[in-house]
């Protein structure tokens, strides 16, 4: 069993019928991270209406099955590192990654992303591809 943090490219990849990944096996321990569910969420905001009542489904179904990770002060003091690395490494991330390569570093979970130049090279932070 793995202890894995779900980037939100994952689960919009899962919701756009990716099918099953073989870098998250059903005996892994998943959560996400608080922030994304605000990406999710603007995600479904902004979907024009065709899509806006499935994508608020999708939201909130992954709100109700897979558990969110607040940011509390763990998360902020590995946040805290971490930005100091990157503008160390003079190597801007994105805001949204950064919270969640924070989240996954003080929780000691592996991040799952479909985009790992957000999180590649962060002290403390592993990383799964699933692409």
């Amino acid at each position: 069993m793995s202890l894995l943090l779900l980037d939100t490219t994952f689960l919009i990849d899962r919701d756009r019928g990716a099918p099953p990944d073989a870098v998250v096996d059903d005996d892994d321990d998943v959560a996400i991270a608080a922030v994304t569910v605000a990406e999710l969420r603007v995600g479904a905001l902004l979907a024009d209406s065709r899509h806006r009542a499935d994508r608020e489904a999708f939201v909130n179904d992954v709100i109700t099955e897979i558990p969110i990770l607040a940011y509390d002060l763990d998360v902020a003091e590995a946040h805290a590192e971490l930005l100091g690395a990157v503008r160390a490494q003079g190597r801007p991330r994105g805001a949204h990654d950064l919270l969640i390569a924070a989240t996954a570093k003080a929780t000691s979970r592996a991040v799952v992303s479909a985009d790992p130049s957000g999180f590649a090279d962060l002290p403390g932070v592993q990383l799964r591809d699933h692409r």
